[in-house]
């Protein structure tokens, strides 16, 4: 698990072929390779990937066929930024929300534009992913923990303070590129609950989802 707090900007070092995966190298100056272990999980723009080889300020994840085709770590070229962070420890603050490195799709920009001190970033979200995206909730775009400003039919907007756009890759967004998207955990999870099939063992007859009903009968309504 992570908090979509960013650690590092890493650079992607090597981008190398591996029977249709993909093997990255990426440098990073703050985390801590040398105290961590082969096995940890980081989030590399928003994708948790699986430490293999550590040497020096660089470490190497593969990239399975599947992860880029769901994700934009095959568009990285060498020298590229990336939004780093190593997974949570119990213990440590949660400063963003919780982000499991699952990416749900792809959003696009549509607009950026200066709003006060700040920059208003406009997304185009897939049409599926748009019942999980509420005013004032949580998003994860490319591994950083955003709050949703407000909604439309085709997507959302952020609004980006310049400590973010300085300590992320935000500020090198330009209108048409596509990005991580991890919407928030409880509302996928939320909407399992509701709508989701009757269980194996279910008793016959027996409805185990979570309705409206079930709730006002509990008291919880």
């Amino acid at each position: 698990m992570f908090t979509g707090i960013i650690a590092d900007l890493g650079r992607l070092q090597r981008n190398d072929a591996q029977g249709g995966d993909r093997r990255l190298w990426v440098q990073s100056k703050v985390l801590p390779l040398a105290q961590m272990a082969l096995g940890e999980s980081v989030a590399v723009n928003g994708v948790c990937l699986t430490l293999v080889e550590i040497n020096g300020d660089q470490f190497c994840a593969d990239v399975s066929v599947e992860t880029l085709d769901c994700t934009s770590l095959g568009d990285l070229s060498i020298g590229a930024a990336v939004n780093l962070e190593r997974a949570v420890t119990l213990g440590q603050p949660l400063g963003g929300h919780l982000v499991s490195g699952h990416v749900d799709g792809l959003a696009a920009v549509a607009s950026i534009r200066p709003d006060g001190r700040s920059t208003r970033y406009d997304f185009t979200v897939p049409i599926e992913l748009m019942r999980y995206i509420a005013a004032k909730g949580s998003i994860t775009i490319d591994g950083t923990s955003l709050t949703v400003n407000t909604i439309s039919e085709q997507g959302f907007s952020v609004n980006i303070i310049p400590h973010t756009a300085k300590e992320t890759i935000i500020s090198d967004y330009q209108v048409g590129r596509q990005v991580n998207l991890e919407v928030d955990l409880i509302a996928r999870y939320l909407e399992r609950l509701i709508s989701g099939p009757t269980a194996p063992d279910q008793a016959p007859g027996k409805d185990s989802r979570v309705t409206i009903e079930l709730l006002r009968d509990s008291g919880m309504l």
